[in-house]
C-alpha cells in the first residue's frame, strides 16, 4: 500500500443527533483554527464507518475525533492511543465503533495499518436528542488535536482573524447554517411524529 499523506485527521458523528455530532464538529473547529503543513489531512468522516478504509489505510499516522460513551461525567474527554485503541472491541465505547473498529481491524489482517493511531473522544450527555446542538466541548479538543499533530511533528499555524476558510463539508451543514435553520423546541418534536405519540396515548 503506497501511503499518500502522513498524517489523517478524521471527525466521525452524526450532526443530527446532538452530541453525537461531536466528531465532525471538532475536525472542523481544528481546521477553521489552524493550518496544517500538506502533508496532514482533515477530513469529514459523518457516518461513513467502513466507507472509511481506503482513506484510513492511505495515512501513515491517523487521530480520531468521536464521542465515546464509557459512563464517565459529561463533557468529559479521553484521549486513547496504540494498542488502547482496540482493532476489535467486545465492549461498544462509541456509536461507530463497529464501523470504525472494523476499518482498523481489516487493515490489521491485511497488513496496512496506520503506523500510529489516536482517539480523542468525549463522554456525549445527550445524544437522543434529534435534532438539537452540540454542547461547548468542542474547544478544549481542539487544542488536544493539535498538541497531537505537533507531538507526530505537524505543527499547526493559528489562522488570522476573518481569513476565508475552504469548508471541509457542504456550506449547509456548517455549524451556524444548521443552529440558524433548526426549530425550536416548540415546533420540533425530536422523539418521534407527534401525530403517532398522540394516537398511541389515545389508544392506551
Amino acid at each position: 500500500m503506497t501511503h499518500r499523506c502522513e498524517a489523517l485527521v478524521v471527525g466521525i458523528g452524526n450532526l443530527l443527533w446532538a452530541d453525537e455530532g461531536f466528531g465532525v464538529r471538532a475536525v472542523e473547529a481544528l481546521h477553521a483554527t489552524y493550518v496544517f503543513p500538506q502533508d496532514v489531512v482533515l477530513a469529514d468522516g459523518g457516518t461513513q464507518g467502513i466507507y472509511l478504509f481506503d482513506l484510513v489505510v492511505s495515512a501513515r499516522r491517523v487521530l480520531v475525533l468521536d464521542a465515546i460513551d464509557f459512563g464517565l461525567p459529561p463533557g468529559t474527554l479521553r484521549v486513547m492511543r496504540g494498542a488502547d485503541v482496540p482493532a476489535w472491541g467486545a465492549v461498544k465505547v462509541s456509536p461507530h465503533q463497529t464501523g470504525f473498529h472494523d476499518i482498523l481491524g481489516l487493515a490489521l489482517l491485511r497488513g496496512e495499518s496506520p503506523d500510529a493511531v489516536t482517539l480523542i473522544g468525549v463522554q456525549p450527555e445527550d445524544i437522543s436528542d434529534f435534532g438539537g446542538s452540540l454542547r461547548e466541548v468542542v474547544p478544549e479538543a481542539v487544542d488536544l488535536a493539535a498538541r497531537e499533530l505537533a507531538a507526530w511533528g505537524f505543527h499547526g499555524a493559528r489562522r488570522t482573524a476573518h481569513e476565508p476558510v475552504e469548508p471541509l463539508n457542504a456550506s449547509a451543514l456548517a455549524l451556524d447554517a444548521y443552529e440558524r435553520g433548526r426549530p425550536s423546541p416548540e415546533d420540533a418534536c425530536r422523539v418521534g411524529d407527534a401525530r403517532v405519540l398522540a394516537s398511541g396515548v389515545a389508544r392506551e
